[in-house]
């Protein structure tokens, strides 16, 4: 997938003017928030679960080496095969290898984020053989060839109507008087789509929400079924998954799938939980002949020992985005590249680049809720402020930005020197701003006053108020 992080304010400036993506996110804005607080009102021990799911992944990224060789191990006892790859370019080689072997021509694909970050598809598709996302909202961007804009809901963007349109453009063999308005209808033409693309694909590759060291297993979570079809029918069952994803033992990813499903789309459990052991074994009733994992670090291994290991305890479970103020308000596609909202404006620089992506850890107001809500506990904001402080030595802000942060730093090391600037600033803006209690525009504050009104200041800093009551 090519990055236009560089782009994150042009960006941004597009998804506020879109009136469907602005409507797309208002409903969005409170169904998930409202869903998982009430299931984590249904669950008194959720804070404790939260401690044990840190400490699990924290363990696993402290020992990731044993971890990986033993799942190894018992995925090959089973009758597997593990690939390594350390970039996106052997992941996609192993994949292509896998289905040149086999004479597959079509692929049927679950959702998966690290295929999109290897960018699968259009390689798949520029060496002949053509992929499916079976996942609804997967389908859907695909036939309107767009990215996802969600990590758990690809086409959050969209409204209905949307879909609709796309549907009737897209399948065009079907009766153009048939009624597309409720969502039943559209999961109904989209399942009866689907349906001969399972049985007809030679390779069925899905992601992995966890890798269980102790049975050499991959487990996914999905609330549709297609996961399950996707890895069941065809002959060939690759697992696309990053090297993060391995946890010790089933119990141990039970307790983090507890995490998971409250906290992203705010169920007790995923309708669907499969756990896949090897291929086929003699009397199953069904599975593949053979089956793949595909681990890709991709730059991840660096991260370990640096600030930003926390960032691998991530499960993927996209709270953070749908209770941050920044993605609710400019939707994924404007954060340029395959992980948006907050998660992404820590995991995107660390594997792309901060030149690239710097303005992401800078799109953020700091509110800290995505912190309040990760399963996990991962420190996001401490992450970004982290980026930032880099994108700052590497000199990759602006310069007017630097000078004047620099300005502020000397001032604020003489504490005398800022108080007396701080109460002029405090009197000068109070009486410019008596009457009205609020300025439309200021000079070096455009970045505030373009989209709302800077309160005026009531004439007196706090450092001489404080000071005045302490007498």
């Amino acid at each position: 997938m090519l990055a236009t992080s560089r782009n994150f304010k042009a960006n941004a400036r597009a998804g506020l003017a879109d009136d469907n993506l602005q409507k797309a996110l208002a409903l969005a804005r409170t169904g998930f928030p409202l869903r998982r607080s009430l299931a984590v009102e249904r669950l008194p021990e959720f804070e404790a679960l939260r401690e044990s799911g840190r400490s699990i992944k924290d363990h696993v990224l402290a020992h990731l080496d044993f971890y990986l060789e033993l799942y190894e191990s018992r995925a090959v006892a089973a009758g597997g095969k593990v690939h390594w790859a350390s970039t996106a370019q052997e992941a996609c080689a192993a994949v292509l290898q896998i289905c040149r072997s086999v004479g597959a021509r079509t692929v049927t694909k679950g959702k998966s984020m690290v295929a999109e970050e290897v960018g699968l598809n259009d390689f798949l598709e520029a060496n002949g053989i053509t992929p499916v996302e079976t996942d609804l909202g997967e389908y859907i961007i695909q036939l309107r060839e767009e990215p996802p804009s969600h990590i758990i809901a690809p086409a959050i963007h969209l409204i209905k109507e949307q879909v609709a349109e796309t549907f009737r453009a897209e399948h065009s063999a079907l009766d153009p008087a048939r009624p597309l308005v409720e969502p039943r209808q559209m999961c109904e033409e989209a399942r009866a789509m689907l349906r001969p693309r399972f049985l007809a694909a030679d390779v069925g590759i899905t992601g992995a929400n966890f890798l269980v060291a102790e049975t050499g297993s991959s487990i996914i979570v999905t609330n549709e079924g297609n996961g399950d079809l996707t890895q069941t029918l065809p002959r060939v069952h690759i697992v696309m998954t990053s090297i993060e994803k391995v946890v010790p033992t089933l119990e141990d990813a039970v307790t983090l799938m507890r995490l998971l499903a409250r906290s992203a789309t705010g169920q007790e459990f995923s309708s669907y939980t499969t756990v896949s052991t090897g291929p086929r074994q003699p009397g199953d009733l069904d599975g593949p002949e053979q089956y793949h994992v595909v681990l890709l670090d991709n730059g991840r291994s660096a991260l370990l020992g640096t600030d930003f290991q926390d960032m691998l305890r991530c499960i993927r479970c996209a709270a953070c985005l749908n209770h941050c103020p920044v993605y609710a308000a400019v939707g994924g596609h404007a954060y340029g590249w395959v992980y948006p909202g907050p998660m992404g404006a820590v995991l995107t620089p660390s594997l792309i680049g901060i030149e690239e992506a710097g303005h992401l850890p800078n799109a953020s107001t700091f509110c800290g809720r995505c912190e309040s809500v990760c399963p996990v506990k991962i420190p996001l904001p401490k992450m970004m402020r982290h980026w930032r402080e880099r994108e700052y030595a590497q000199k990759l802000s602006p310069p007017v930005y630097r000078t004047g942060l620099s300005v502020w730093s000397w001032v604020a090391r003489r504490p005398a020197l800022y108080h007396a600037f701080a109460e002029l600033a405090s009197r000068v803006l109070g009486w410019a701003g008596r009457g009205r209690g609020r300025f439309r525009s200021l000079p070096l504050a455009n970045g505030w006053t373009t989209v709302r009104d800077m309160p005026a200041p009531e004439g007196r800093s706090f450092h001489s108020l404080w000071a005045e009551r302490q007498r």
